[in-house]
């Protein structure tokens, strides 16, 4: 449980007023464009993403490996390696404040403690050389005038808050003598340490076993439901996004091809990289199936990504119109968002992939795409 003490010191936290109201728009991407420089030429990272967290939500960013979801993540923070790496285009509005082009002691004032992140490896996230109760208590220290003393006495009831056993003990320990669930305990911990606005858990349950998982996901909503935070969540795990999950933004090679709540996304997704996705999971409440659905290819080069639909190339149900105009996002229902340019169509939806009840999908054949409402051609 978490310490009330903790929750009470005056000087961590900022006043519960300060906070906007749970549904506002807290964190607002509007067009943002993330590039490397490469010896093959320019790697568009992140091409064009727009999305807004708010206040107190969970937002979950799926995707294939590679898809941008991470450096989205980075891109909010303000760590993208240069000078190899830059945000060339796009504004990252936090409160109305641009984080784009933000004066370095102004970001760093924010970043840590009114946007915090947990990272994929908490491994290599943390200094081997320092105790875990120093690399917590430096947080505190880099944003409040508190003293030593005081900043180890919260790190140490930041670790019984992420459920720890034994903190004052633990927090003298290195991170080679943490388990992986611990490591990662220790992390969410040093991310909400001075209860931020926003949390960003990118791969929070990476190469935990289940049950560790399931241990760490209920640590996250124990602290968002308790300090109020809201959740950027970066994962590949469907089954994670289902249980924690209030909206869904679906990536693809640097785009955002879907969003909307995770009812929706789940029960009427639109996009056929979505339906491909949750076609390629299992379900403990279907039969099992004789062989697992996989998504034909492979993600395209973002340094020559398509000209048009980045999908097209693994789409089933591709057509021309795919092939030489992007679809950008538009709203089929209030709320859902989809890239697609069928996505309003009549009939358009994952039966056609013939994975409604959990069946195996129907091969992509001639045959299968006869029985498509695309054959009556693009949508006027």
């Amino acid at each position: 449980m978490i310490e009330e003490a903790y929750l009470e010191d005056e000087r961590l936290h900022r006043p519960h007023g300060d906070r906007p109201p749970a549904g506002a728009p807290l964190l607002e991407i509007r067009v943002l464009t993330t590039v490397f420089n490469t010896e093959m030429g320019v790697l568009r990272a992140v091409d064009g993403v727009s999305f807004e967290v708010r206040a107190g939500e969970v937002l979950a960013v799926v995707g294939e490996s590679g898809c941008g979801k991470t450096v989205t993540a980075m891109s909010i923070l303000g760590l993208i390696p240069q000078p190899a790496g830059k945000i060339v285009a796009g504004e990252i509005l936090y409160r109305g404040e641009d984080l784009v082009g933000m004066a370095p002691h102004r970001l760093r004032q924010i970043r840590g403690d009114r946007i915090a992140m947990i990272f994929q490896d908490p491994l290599t996230a943390l200094n081997p050389v320092y105790r875990v109760g120093d690399q917590i208590a430096e947080v505190i220290l880099a944003h409040r005038k508190v003293s030593k003393a005081a900043a180890f006495k919260q790190a140490v009831e930041l670790l019984d808050l992420v459920g720890i056993p034994n903190p004052p003990e633990r927090a003298r320990h290195y991170p080679h003598e943490f388990s992986g669930g611990m490591r990662q305990r220790a992390m969410i911990a040093m991310g909400v340490a001075l209860d931020p606005d926003l949390l960003i858990a990118d791969e929070p349950t990476t190469a935990l076993d289940v049950t560790v998982q399931a241990q760490i996901l209920e640590v996250l909503l124990e602290v968002q439901s308790r300090l109020g935070s809201a959740i950027l969540l970066i994962t590949h795990d469907l089954g994670v996004v289902a249980e924690v999950a209030n909206r869904v933004m679906v990536m693809y090679a640097g785009k955002k091809v879907e969003e909307g709540d995770v009812d929706t996304i789940f029960d009427h997704p639109k996009h056929p990289y979505t339906w491909g996705l949750l076609a390629s999971t299992t379900r403990a409440d279907e039969p099992l199936l004789d062989r697992m659905f996989q998504i034909p290819g492979a993600p395209p080069s973002l340094i020559h990504p398509p000209p048009a639909c980045r999908f097209a190339p693994r789409c089933p149900f591709v057509q021309e119109v795919c092939r030489t105009d992007y679809p950008d996002p538009a709203m089929v229902v209030p709320g859902h968002e989809v890239a697609c340019h069928f996505a309003g169509d009549e009939g358009w939806t994952m039966e056609l992939m013939g994975t409604v009840g959990g069946d195996r999908p129907a091969e992509h054949t001639t045959t299968a795409r006869a029985e498509s409402p695309l054959d009556k051609g693009p949508a006027a």
